[in-house]
């Protein structure tokens, strides 16, 4: 079965405040995903609401989480309860004459759904490859790799990328017709993850060079 290049808007996904800048390109939103480190996960538990920020990898149109088994978000999500998750890249800040027009260029996916324990040994395995290489692109080849104990001490949820919108804002400041002729700077700072140089760990045998992939180590986008 082919999978549709778009999501299909829901009454909870649909983007409603500056519609024109909502997006359900799958491409669009596993693009933004795949250049996100971080991901924050919504979801409630215990009549209390709770937002945790998350380290993950794509395959597809899966999304990875992991963690300690002890862990009370994942034991809470496992239990098929709803769950919001979001991603956002701040690609630059938004300087306008007037401060009620200050904003921010971003690129955001917000999706919605229900995550599933994956069990079985190999599956987990291939999820924590997927998790890994997301981060450091190269890293399943370059580090040790989980044992067997580690894998079962690791717990990992899979979540499904089907309902969710992308929203992306661009462009110059917006201002009022007549602010435009006030005498002030307007425009925009770009922002970028920029890495520095690799600083080794204090306990490095020598002679051990820098991997070529962490000296080229980028965000894509």
């Amino acid at each position: 079965m082919t999978t549709s290049s778009m999501l299909k808007p829901t009454d909870r996904s649909k983007v409603k405040r500056r519609p024109q800048k909502g997006h359900y390109d799958r491409e669009l939103i596993h693009q933004i995903l795949d250049e996100a480190l971080v991901i924050h996960v919504g979801f409630i538990a215990n009549n209390q609401p709770f937002v945790i920020p998350m380290g993950y990898g794509r395959d597809g149109d899966c999304l990875y989480i992991h963690g300690t088994s002890a862990s009370r978000m994942l034991k809470s999500l496992e239990q098929g309860i709803d769950v919001c998750v979001t991603a956002t890249l701040l690609d630059g800040l938004v300087i306008a004459r007037s401060l009620f027009h200050y904003s921010m260029n971003y690129r955001s996916v917000v999706l919605f759904g229900r995550a599933t324990l994956l069990e079985d040994e190999a599956e987990k395995t291939q999820a924590l490859k997927v998790l890994s290489e997301h981060m450091v692109p190269g890293s399943w080849e370059q580090a040790r790799r989980p044992t067997a104990q580690e894998v079962k001490a690791t717990k990992v949820l899979v979540f499904p990328i089907e309902e969710g919108s992308a929203k992306v804002s661009t462009g110059d400041p917006k201002d009022d017709a007549s602010d435009y002729e006030l005498p002030i700077w307007a425009g925009q700072i770009p922002l970028k993850i920029t890495p520095g140089v690799p600083i080794p760990d204090s306990k490095l045998a020598d002679g051990i060079a820098i991997p070529e992939n962490l000296l080229k180590y980028h965000r894509g986008g």
